[in-house]
């Protein structure tokens, strides 16, 4: 990250970034849109517009006043930030979401499809060995997460 809290965005997922983006064209810069969540969040989620036009589609058919739809709201619409991927390929982080994950040198990227998380590494360390921890706890050894894909459709 630089000085002016620029991240790059791997090229991998810049690409489909751009895909996922109806209104982007060559030339132009792609949206996205960044959830940073609650106090216990401590990673930036950053969505496709595909994704965001999805998940969009999802709440829409939740029940209107619901406790469920009304906290889902609030983290998609009003723990978010839309932001733009500049000619350079980088993302402008704003200075309160880096200081709500502890952003301040690096950022480490984690892919899932049509979203991505960026984490402090530090922070991401601390969380897969905890969760790696806890997982182990329950699961056979050498499990193999694998076996929980559903079988394709033939």
């Amino acid at each position: 990250m630089d000085a002016k809290g620029r991240v790059s965005i791997p090229a991998s997922f810049r690409r489909v970034i751009e895909a996922c983006d109806p209104d982007w064209s060559t030339g132009s810069r792609a949206n996205i849109v960044i959830v940073y969540g609650g106090p216990e969040q401590n990673w930036l989620e950053v969505y496709t517009m595909e994704a965001i036009a999805e998940i969009d589609e999802q709440i829409d058919l939740m029940q209107r006043g619901s406790v469920e739809r009304e906290e889902i709201e609030e983290l998609m619409y009003g723990q978010s930030h839309e932001a733009q991927i500049d000619d350079d390929g980088r993302l402008v982080l704003p200075q309160k979401l880096r200081e709500k994950i502890g952003l301040s040198k690096e950022a480490f990227f984690v892919s899932a499809g049509t979203s991505f998380k960026i984490w402090d590494p530090e922070a991401y360390e601390a969380e897969q060995a905890a969760r790696n921890a806890e997982r182990s706890q329950t699961r056979p050894r050498n499990y193999d997460p694998l076996v929980n894909l559903p079988p394709l459709p033939r």
